[in-house]
């Protein structure tokens, strides 16, 4: 089923404006959502807002927002006050620099959109997505829509382009804040980490590998709750420490695990040439071998 677009914009680069297409890059509809019932009728709920100090049912007319300068202290706006001060959407990209790829951290990836070249937009589309992909630098710019101003990524992909909506710096919180304690590391054990890596390593990332094993479980008891089956509750599993008593264990046990899930073609060289025999014993075990199995009688007619 080909995707539809959920608005058009220009992308402005340089003197070049670049008709696109906005389509949805993710598809939260994929999940499972349940909504609130009575539990005595099955009817669906709604929502109510009551005032904290009379105790009444407020309906939306009655509403205006407020913003918490102090403690149960507020400064209010009125809905036309709060339009009045969003950004008016311009359905413009406005590409205000060109960046490395990897200068962007991925903390700062928000929502992603798909970009596709609307009419007359195919071949400026094309040039701008091949010139940074043959320079690995992508595109930052703004973008305005609902009355909000986002700071926006163009990334080239395989086959097209990527919008990525980029969170602003205040709203990301740095590493820095994390009490994180030193922790000196032997040789050893970074020699076995390492090993560790490496056995259970890939060329490329494949999302299709991961599956939502809970999201699988709920559709499964809902069929049954369909066809009228009973619900069996598995009794919940003891929880375990997640405590490591001693590290270089710990790597040990990781990489027998991981030996045993790999597959003949991932072996390492290393763990090959652990495997053959030197060239003399080898000599000596096939001459063993040779004079220990009987020669056949063959049968003349």
């Amino acid at each position: 089923m080909a995707a539809r677009s959920i608005a058009s914009l220009l992308v402005s680069f340089g003197m070049v404006s670049i008709p696109v297409k906005l389509y949805a890059a993710t598809q939260p509809s994929a999940g499972i959502s349940f909504n609130l019932l009575h539990r005595a009728c099955g009817s669906r709920l709604r929502q109510q807002y009551v005032c904290a100090s009379e105790g009444v049912i407020v309906e939306r007319a009655d509403m205006v927002k407020g913003y918490e300068f102090a403690k149960d202290q507020y400064v209010t706006f009125s809905p036309e006050e709060l339009t009045a001060l969003g950004e008016k959407a311009t359905q413009t990209v406005e590409i205000d620099e060109f960046v490395p790829a990897e200068s962007i951290d991925p903390i700062y990836y928000d929502k992603a959109y798909f970009l596709g070249p609307d009419k007359g937009g195919a071949k400026p589309y094309a040039l701008l997505a091949e010139s940074m992909r043959q320079t690995g630098q992508t595109a930052v710019g703004r973008y305005a829509a609902r009355g909000k101003q986002y700071i926006v990524q163009l990334r080239p992909v395989e086959g097209g382009l990527v919008m990525q909506q980029l969170l602003y710096a205040p709203e990301v919180r740095t590493i820095r804040d994390v009490e994180i304690p030193d922790a000196p590391l032997r040789d050893a054990e970074l020699g076995l980490a390492k090993q560790l890596i490496a056995q259970i390593s890939s060329d490329s990332f494949d999302p299709t590998k991961y599956e939502d094993e809970v999201k699988k479980r709920i559709e499964s008891e809902i069929q049954k709750k369909l066809e009228g089956q009973e619900i069996a509750v598995s009794p919940t599993a003891p929880e375990t420490s997640g405590q490591v008593i001693d590290l270089m264990d710990a790597l040990k046990a990781s990489l027998a695990k991981a030996a045993t899930k790999r597959t003949p073609a991932k072996a390492s060289a290393a763990e090959e040439s652990a495997a053959e025999p030197r060239s003399g014993a080898r000599k000596s075990t096939s001459k063993a071998a040779t004079e220990s199995v009987p020669r056949r009688k063959v049968k003349r007619a």
